[in-house]
């Protein structure tokens, strides 16, 4: 069976976060190993030096498993993803050049902890709009899947506060009109006090 609609959407919007926040570091992905023969550069004297170049590359899969969910599930599923990260040890690698492949030590006193840039956190909203009351509205964080079946717009703030300024990684807006610049202002501040609640619970 096909992955749903909105499994695909989580997907790609995850995917897409992972690069505009830049959120793990290449380096620490790189394999090196010993240049092959011929391929060496020399020194003043003529004599070759030893250098190493990039062999391969770790790839980090990320499965998402929703056990229980009741709406915002962008927040909650980016949230998820950060964590584990900041779980990831990946261990001692070298090239083998006999072999031809990565050989990878055992020993856990090798392994290194993942590189991680910063803290990005997802922080969701959703507007409620009552037809009743002359056009008055509520902005709700972290609404549930009932509270955002009432609701026609929703936006998702995506900020980094981990340097000590806020660094405003993107946002996104679906639906409706009552929102404007003063409004969204207002939002992101509201962003920067999830953050620091996200970041004292990915934190410990």
């Amino acid at each position: 069976m096909p992955p749903s609609k909105m499994a695909q959407e989580l997907v790609a919007r995850v995917y897409a976060l992972l690069h505009a926040s830049a959120l793990v570091g290449d380096e620490c992905l790189k394999i090196w190993g010993p240049v092959v023969d011929g391929d060496e550069e020399e020194d003043e004297e003529g004599e070759k030096e030893e250098s190493s170049e990039v062999k391969a590359f770790w790839v980090l899969y990320i499965d998402i498993l929703f056990i229980s969910l009741d709406g915002n599930a962008f927040e909650a599923a980016w949230a998820s993803v950060v964590a584990a990260l900041q779980d990831v040890y990946l261990p001692e690698a070298s090239w083998a050049a006999d072999r031809g492949a990565v050989v990878c030590s055992d020993l856990v006193s090798g392994a290194k902890r993942l590189e991680l840039r910063g803290l990005p956190i997802a922080v969701g909203f959703a507007v409620f709009k009552a037809k009743e009351t002359g056009g008055q509205y509520w902005v709700l964080i972290d609404p549930d899947m009932f509270e955002e079946g009432l609701c026609e717009e929703t936006v998702t703030v995506l900020l980094d506060c981990a340097s000590g300024e806020t660094r405003l990684i993107g946002v996104e807006k679906v639906g409706g009109a009552v929102l404007g610049r003063k409004q969204m202002a207002g939002l992101i501040g509201q962003a920067e006090k999830r953050w620091l609640e996200w970041s004292n619970v990915l934190k410990g």
